[in-house]
Parts: C-alpha cells; structure tokens; sequence
C-alpha cells in the first residue's frame, strides 16, 4: 500500500475505537443494571442539562443523612444517569473483583497451558536490583526498591 494512502484507514480506525468504547460502556452499564442501579433517562431539558454538569462514566457518591447513593452518569450512550443504593455499588464492585480475579486465572492458565515450555532455559532470574536469587522479576528485599 502505498503511504499517501495510508490516510484513507484513519476514519475506520477511529470508528472501530469508537465502537469498542461504546462496547465497554454499554457493557459496563449491563453490569450497573444487574447489580440493581435504577436506568433514570435524561427524557427533560431539565435533567439534560443536569447530566452534562456530572464527570460522564465516573461514580459519584451522595450522602443525604443516613443514606448513601451512588451515581454514574453517561452523556454518551444512554443520555441516562445510573442511581443505586450503598449495596447496589457493593455488588457491582465485587462482581468487578470477581471477573478481574476470573481474568487472572485465565491468564495464568494461559501462561501454563505450554508444556514444553522451559522457563530454565531463560538462565537464572537474579544478577540486578530488584531481582532476588531465583524468585523472578518484582521480588526485592528491604532497600532493594526499583
């Protein structure tokens, strides 16, 4: 391909990121609606105006007395404000945690799934600061900080 045409894939590389962000707020906003946020439409000129005042896909907490609520905004997607209770954050962010720790073993099984891969023919992990006598890059002692 020649590079003066290189400027024609700009537009559908920004559309194709545009796409996955709005994914991932979408999906983001299905984990909000599980975890028992209440979808509040900015269907008023009055709470449009309101929505565009909120730091958009950001939780904002709300203490009013004795009740906590939490808020998420999106100006983007939904044009929607996600309103939920002290529990309703506290379930989401475990179900977050949970997927996040799911993420993990699936990347250490990943990590692992070669058998014939031999991690001693990379030689010993140590020789530098930071590194310790075979425990493998991140391990240092007292004083021993990157």
């Amino acid at each position: 391909m020649k590079r003066s045409h290189y400027w024609l894939l700009l537009p559908v590389l920004a559309v194709s990121a545009c796409m996955s962000a709005r994914q991932e707020v979408a999906q983001k906003e299905d984990h909000l609606a599980a975890a028992g946020f209440i979808l509040k439409p900015a269907n008023t000129p009055a709470r449009a105006a309101m929505l565009t005042r909120l730091p958009p896909h950001r939780f904002l907490r709300r203490d009013k007395g004795d009740m906590v609520t939490y808020v998420y905004a999106d100006p983007n997607v939904c044009d929607c404000l996600y309103v939920g209770s002290q529990q309703a954050y506290a379930t989401y962010r475990a179900a977050q945690q949970a997927q996040y720790m799911a993420d993990e073993n699936r990347m250490t099984a990943e990590a692992y799934e070669d058998s014939s891969w031999d991690w001693g023919s990379w030689g010993p992990w140590g020789g530098g600061p930071g590194y310790g006598p075979g425990y493998g890059p991140g391990w240092w002692g007292p004083g021993m900080g990157w």
